[in-house]
């Protein structure tokens, strides 16, 4: 499989630096044009042996410029039917490099998206990223279940909360009102009941914006 090489743009890598706080080099490649240039290698990729594809996803990970993490989650992505429990463990060793909240969220949809065809392995999926000292992994663990609706374990998401609450991390107090927000859109009088509760005001603003 020939291998993708995104284009330099300067001043468009210097614009996405800057929004991203000068964390990692960008090559200066806008989503749509990314896409558009991934989708052929995407479409490639399924027909991949899954080692190989693997292989491939440490490649593009390791590489300097800020995109070429973004292709290798999308590559993960594209092929999650393919995937089991245990090559998602394996790559907890990527999704634990190079974090920032632009790939732990990317990351977060993979297994959301797993969990989501494995509901009986949810709890050893939460597993992974409960009780981390990374405290981007444990961003995972409390929005592993965003869009979830009815099928949310609301045990889990009490369990994934009450670990973090009074932590003053603002990327987890973040992610403590995104869950709830989103959970708010199906049960809306649970919610309410855990914002009586102690939360950060952070978190309590973030979870009531839709009650």
């Amino acid at each position: 499989m020939e291998l993708l090489v995104f284009p330099k743009n300067e001043e468009k890598a210097q614009w996405m630096e800057n929004y991203m706080k000068n964390h990692f080099p960008f090559a200066g490649v806008p989503k749509p044009e990314r896409a558009k240039l991934q989708q052929p290698f995407l479409a490639q990729s399924k027909e991949m042996p899954v080692p190989e594809l693997l292989a491939l996803v440490s490649y593009y990970y390791g590489q300097i410029e800020r995109e070429y993490q973004y292709f290798a989650i999308d590559l993960v992505q594209n092929n999650i039917d393919r995937l089991t429990f245990t090559e998602l463990e394996m790559m907890l060793e990527l999704v634990g490099t190079k974090e920032w909240w632009d790939s732990i969220d990317s990351w977060r949809k993979v297994y959301s998206t797993w969990c989501k065809k494995h509901m009986e392995q949810r709890m050893a999926v939460y597993q992974l990223f409960a009780g981390q000292e990374d405290f981007w992994l444990r961003r995972i663990a409390i929005t592993l279940q965003l869009g979830f609706k009815e099928e949310t374990d609301k045990d889990l998401l009490v369990q994934a909360i009450e670990a973090n609450r009074l932590t003053n991390e603002f990327f987890i107090q973040k992610a403590i009102g995104w869950a709830l927000r989103d959970y708010s859109k199906t049960n809306a009088d649970w919610v309410k009941k855990q914002l009586a509760g102690e939360l950060s005001k952070l978190a309590t603003r973030e979870a009531g914006k839709y009650l």
